[in-house]
């Protein structure tokens, strides 16, 4: 256990403690004055200054007037500032003048922008009618452009033949396939026949092949005659539109009046039947009932 403290020795721990309280607080005090004074000094340094500037100015201007007086408190000047001081100012007219002139210079600001915009109208208005003036000219010159080759192409037309025109008309219109493979033993045309039974205009070519050679529609179509009547002995005759084409001395007939025939299809057999002098096919195009050169319309 501690043992019992003596009076002395309390008042002497007693004021130990007061002591160490009371030394840091004056610690702290003192560094806030000392604080506060250096803020103090920077005031009274900055209105000193002031105070200095302010006297120089005034010593400059009684100077300038020492040296000036003569002019400052002459008649002259004195009069000058007495008319001044009589003249009778109107803020009024001031006012206004001052609006005014404001206003010109937004107003020619405006008109500028607006002849502006006029003069860039006016340009685009006439580009619009140089554009429009070579499309014009463009469509007139394509439109003669397009006369021209219409007048040409029919006077090239009415250059042609009968049989050129004829051929031109049944290519645009009708596809053709080769009937048969066979070889070509009498053209179209100007013959001339060793045989008297013979004609010599010849209306179509002779492919030559051999007996019961099946026959192929050159192009589709409708059957609209078939016969075994006549020199071309047993014959079919085709049309599709404008167009008909004769197979002619066949051996037999697949195919019936009336009846639709497609393209390829077989149609009949390779014979020599009528006024004929050997196994061929007679194949003859028209158009229009007018012959034309089948060599001219497909390769033979």
């Amino acid at each position: 256990m501690d043992r019992a403290l003596s009076v002395e020795e309390k008042i002497k721990r007693a004021e130990e403690i007061y002591a160490r309280r009371h030394s840091g607080e004056n610690i702290n005090r003192t560094t806030v004055r000392v604080n506060n004074s250096s803020n103090k000094k920077d005031i009274k340094l900055l209105k000193k200054m002031i105070i200095q500037i302010f006297i120089c100015i005034l010593i400059y201007l009684v100077i300038y007037i020492v040296q000036n007086s003569q002019f400052i408190f002459s008649e002259e000047f004195l009069n000058k500032v007495n008319q001044i001081l009589s003249h009778d100012m109107n803020f009024d007219e001031i006012y206004n003048n001052c609006s005014n002139y404001i206003m010109q210079i937004i107003n020619k600001k405006d008109t500028k922008n607006e002849d502006n915009n006029i003069e860039n109208t006016n340009n685009e208005n006439i580009n619009n009618e140089n554009t429009n003036n070579e499309l014009a000219i463009g469509g007139a010159n394509e439109d003669k452009t397009e006369e021209t080759n219409l007048g040409d192409t029919q006077q090239k037309e009415e250059n042609l033949s009968q049989e050129e025109k004829d051929i031109n008309a049944i290519k645009q219109t009708t596809s053709f396939i080769k009937p048969i493979e066979g070889t070509i033993t009498s053209p179209f045309g100007n013959r001339n026949p060793t045989t008297a039974t013979v004609p010599t205009n010849h209306t179509g070519i002779d492919l030559a092949a051999n007996l019961g050679t099946k026959i192929k529609s050159a192009t589709e179509g409708e059957v609209v005659l078939s016969s075994e009547e006549g020199d071309y002995g047993k014959h079919l005759k085709i049309q599709i539109g404008e167009v008909s084409i004769i197979y002619a001395h066949c051996n037999q007939l697949y195919v019936k009046q009336g009846e639709k025939v497609t393209q390829g299809q077989e149609i009949a057999e390779v014979g020599s039947t009528g006024n004929s002098t050997g196994p061929h096919l007679h194949f003859e195009i028209r158009y229009q009932e007018r012959t034309v050169d089948p060599q001219k319309i497909l390769d033979l």
